[in-house]
């Protein structure tokens, strides 16, 4: 008998996330070099310099022709419980200033900033890089996330802990 995928389709979704995967990894990369000479970009202007309101200058790295950035950020977040007076958000923030002075002391960090959504019970740690440092810290493991992520898997009333990377540029 032969492999038919259709009767048997969970090799073929495998091979579905994997390529998704590889797919979404690489939206932050420049556009391949032939895609660059074709659209008329040159390898300087897929990282090019430009200079932003202050008169400071930075690097920027294009997306496609139009969406470039100069930051990245890593976000960490989970969802906190309003059981018990809201204990788990106040474990949550204590969890965070134990590791707070070592986020802030990883080379190239621009912010870290704290988000509480009382709403939908969101708590976020976003810590924002430029370009260039970025990849250092992702090699290092983005520490302190490893430490601060199992703090927060311990608390009663924490649940869907996260995260995620994404870039910022102030439009």
């Amino acid at each position: 008998p032969t492999f038919d995928p259709l009767y048997h389709p969970a090799p073929m979704l495998r091979v579905s996330s994997i390529l998704l995967l590889a797919a979404s990894a690489s939206a932050f990369a420049p556009a391949p070099l032939a895609t660059r000479h074709a659209a008329g970009l040159t390898a300087a202007t897929a990282r090019r310099g430009l200079t932003l309101r202050g008169g400071a200058a930075t690097k920027m790295i294009d997306i496609t022709p139009n969406v470039s950035f100069d930051t990245i950020a890593r976000e960490w977040r989970c969802k906190w419980s309003a059981d018990n007076d809201k204990a788990s958000l106040v474990k949550a923030q204590d969890a965070l200033a134990e590791v707070i002075a070592e986020v802030k002391g990883v080379s190239g960090v621009k912010d870290v900033q704290r988000v509480v959504c009382g709403g939908c019970l969101d708590f976020k740690v976003i810590t924002s890089l430029d370009a260039d440092s970025f990849g250092k810290w992702e090699e290092a493991g983005f520490a302190p996330e490893e430490k601060f992520l199992a703090k927060l898997k311990e608390i009663d009333g924490v649940s869907v802990v996260e995260t995620q990377t994404f870039t910022l540029m102030p439009m």
